[in-house]
């Protein structure tokens, strides 16, 4: 029997987040993870300004070595919009700099899962504090008086734990029989990733597309650049809406990009690399307890995927590094009990509720092809709307913009 004080199951952004805050606290903690590193992860690949924060916040080295030229990411310098009727709306990061502010740094980037997590993998396994399994699967959760008994599918490794900090994304066994999550699909989202090469139109830059098609709404189909001349490109679309109207989403894509006049021509030459592979969403478009005796869900797990952009890594880091504080206090004070572990969930949702919640009502008013071309009509005039869209990837200032009372009136009628 292998005991500690705190396990992490998945060792994905999240799971390493909440680890290697652990470990700079001087925390011990086991970390599984049932792949072995590199491996692949099936995701837009977008990194926001949520994970330079998180990373920051972590350990400051980690994101300044990041930020230096590396073959497994490009930076990303805007955000380009495009609605039905080929309305668009292009906004750099820059824009947010204050007059005569210089920052050579890019806000956000595009990295591949599998070069993105094996680089925090790395700084994961040079940490004193962390015992770190790799191809480990535990499928096996018995509550005990004293936390949990964790066991692999056979029964030849158990764990007894103190605190299950669970990270073990969309698919979450724990939060399914632990937490008692339930699949909504109004509150779920089905997508696919293609890996292309040739891709033609990219900005120079390296904007990232989002293109609000209406054969997804109220979803999108996302152009990604990522370094090699390679691009992400994928859709989705709200779990509910797809069984309704029965969409197959790579059908549907594949016939978009090969016919539609937006996408035709830069797609011509474009080339399929690897397989077109689907993957789902749990979106943190309701609120739902995320903790309990001697457990913490985070990222992926606790359905916190922001239900418009799909961004999901940075809210996974900060829901991580949220854990890892809350297991601190609760390792100093003995106490893992819900009522103990409920302010984990408060300091979360004070943290993102208030975007989640507005990409909710955006995603909601998107469902509608009529509203869309309305609210693009506005947008393309808006300058508060196209901040607003663009700070949901970057994460600059969103949180003090959300609290004033008059954002929601300028986010689409500030000229």
């Amino acid at each position: 029997m292998i005991e500690t004080n705190v396990c992490i199951l998945g060792a994905g952004p999240g799971g390493a987040s909440a680890a290697l805050k652990l470990d700079r606290l001087g925390i011990d903690c086991l970390l599984v993870d049932k792949a072995t590193f590199p491996r692949d992860k099936i995701c837009g690949d977008a990194l926001s300004g949520k994970v330079v924060y998180a990373l920051n916040r972590i350990d400051k080295s980690i994101m300044e070595d990041f930020y230096e030229p590396k073959d497994i990411k490009i930076d990303c310098w805007g955000v380009e919009f495009v609605f039905p009727k080929d309305r668009k709306i292009s906004v750099a990061s820059t824009s947010f700099l204050k007059e005569g502010e210089q920052n050579p740094r890019a806000f956000g980037f595009v990295s591949k899962r599998e070069d993105f997590d094996n680089y925090i993998i790395e700084y994961v396994r040079k940490s004193s504090h962390i015992d770190f399994r790799e191809g480990l699967e535990l499928r096996d959760f018995e509550k005990v008086e004293d936390g949990f008994i964790l066991k692999n599918k056979d029964g030849s490794v158990a764990i007894k734990t103190k605190l299950v900090i669970a990270a073990d994304g969309a698919q979450s066994k724990f939060a399914r029989e632990i937490a008692a999550f339930d699949k909504e699909e109004k509150h779920f989202a089905g997508a696919i990733r293609a890996y292309y090469k040739n891709v033609k139109g990219c900005s120079e830059d390296n904007f990232i597309e989002l293109h609000f098609v209406e054969d997804f709404a109220p979803g999108y189909l996302w152009i990604f650049p990522l370094p090699n001349g390679e691009a992400n490109v994928g859709v989705g679309m709200r779990s509910d809406l797809i069984s309704k109207d029965k969409v197959n989403l790579k059908k549907k894509m594949l016939e978009i990009l090969a016919t539609h006049p937006r996408f035709k021509d830069r797609f011509e030459e474009a080339e399929v690399i690897g397989k077109i592979k689907g993957f789902g969403l749990p979106l943190g478009s309701k609120k739902r307890k995320i903790s309990g005796d001697h457990y913490m869900l985070i990222g992926d797990a606790a359905s916190l995927i922001d239900p418009l952009t799909g961004e999901g890594i940075g809210n996974a880091m900060i829901s991580g590094l949220r854990a890892a504080e809350h297991a601190q206090r609760a390792l100093e004070t003995a106490n893992f009990t819900a009522a103990a572990l409920k302010t984990y969930d408060e300091e979360v949702y004070n943290h993102l509720w208030k975007e989640l919640k507005i990409s909710y009502q955006i995603q909601r008013a998107l469902q509608y092809p009529w509203l869309t071309n309305i609210l693009s009509g506005i947008a393309t005039r808006s300058q508060g709307f196209t901040e607003t869209m663009t700070a949901m990837f970057t994460d600059v200032n969103m949180r003090k913009k959300i609290y004033n009372p008059f954002f929601y009136i300028k986010l689409l009628f500030q000229k």
